[in-house]
């Protein structure tokens, strides 16, 4: 692979809005040969069109990556026309919010098959072609929800934490390839549509809890991993925060839950949707959600949110010592 990502063949899936769709930017600037996979067509094209403008070439390839044969053909449309695959980007990704076994149960399928099999499918499709020409980069953008529980949003915490352990032991299964990488990226949360545009039972306006970050500071993550990969790359202090509160403030799940519901309980009523969990949502495709706070507010933001966490999980472990 280039060291300059000039001409790299790379494929991101979940390519039409929010990261996937920064990242598809950066990787144009560096002047890759992009190989851009979603369900929706027409956000595809424009985005290619973005690329081209950016410096890169870009292919489009409808994909639905809750379908075997789509990712095969996803991967054999690159190896065929570009003759090879240098990165592989897993990054599609859908939501559900809502309490569990109020949320339909095909929902919930629906959740695991995106964001857990797609990945698998991913990872099934590129790694032969890897191991042939003895050199990949595969990156999972997992999310904080691959170390934290997430509480109103179970089966996408199943499907990221079961991708912390499928990454983990493909890394396992390939020392014998030194030059074949499995990056995990777990960013904080982002100011990306995926929170306007995921299914949601909860009977309210969702809305991410602060600080949320600029989608395209992951997107720069994740260049940066094509180039120099690393096994863990964390996005935001509040992704390794959580993931130390996870560890060792005990009941910090009943701490997230109460956050949760804090804010849920202050939103306005919405009507009840299944989002885009089954098609592609009709709102416009971008890459910012609109719900990132003016800059000077984001540092008390995040102190608020380490304090709120802390002191929470105290309470949380004096309570169950009592």
């Amino acid at each position: 692979m280039s060291h300059d990502l000039q001409n790299t063949v790379v494929v991101v899936t979940g390519a039409s809005s929010g990261i996937g769709r920064a990242t598809a930017h950066e990787f144009a600037r560096q002047g890759a040969a992009l190989f851009l996979a979603a369900r929706d067509r027409r956000a595809l094209h424009d985005v290619a069109e973005e690329c081209h403008r950016e410096g890169g070439q870009a292919r489009v390839v409808v994909t639905d990556v809750t379908r075997t044969e789509d990712v095969e053909r996803l991967a054999r449309t690159a190896i065929e026309t570009a003759g090879r695959i240098d990165v592989w980007v897993n990054n599609a990704g859908i939501g559900a919010l809502g309490n569990f076994d109020e949320i339909p149960i095909e929902a919930h399928e629906q959740v695991i098959q995106t964001d857990l099999l797609g990945y698998v499918r991913g990872a099934h499709a590129v790694l032969p072609h890897f191991k042939r020409q003895q050199s990949g980069v595969l990156i999972n953008n997992i999310s904080l929800g691959g170390w934290a529980a997430q509480p109103y949003a179970a089966s996408y915490a199943a499907a990221k934490f079961g991708l912390r352990g499928f990454a983990e032991s493909l890394r396992g299964e390939l020392h014998a390839w030194p030059h074949i990488h499995v990056c995990n990226l777990y960013p904080a949360v982002m100011d990306s549509p995926g929170f306007r545009d995921g299914g949601n039972f909860t009977g309210r306006a969702v809305k991410p809890v602060p600080p949320v970050y600029d989608p395209r500071r992951t997107a720069r993550a994740i260049v940066r991993a094509a180039l120099h990969p690393r096994p863990s790359i964390y996005v935001g202090s509040v992704s390794r925060l959580a993931r130390f509160a996870q560890a060792w403030l005990p009941g910090y799940s009943i701490a997230n839950a109460r956050l949760v519901e804090t804010a849920l309980g202050k939103a306005a009523p919405d009507a009840t949707s299944s989002g885009n969990l089954f098609s592609p949502p009709t709102g416009e495709r971008r890459i910012d959600g609109g719900f990132r706070q003016p800059s000077s507010h984001r540092g008390t933001a995040l102190i608020a949110t380490s304090a709120a966490v802390a002191a929470l999980g105290l309470y949380w472990y004096r309570r169950q010592r009592r």
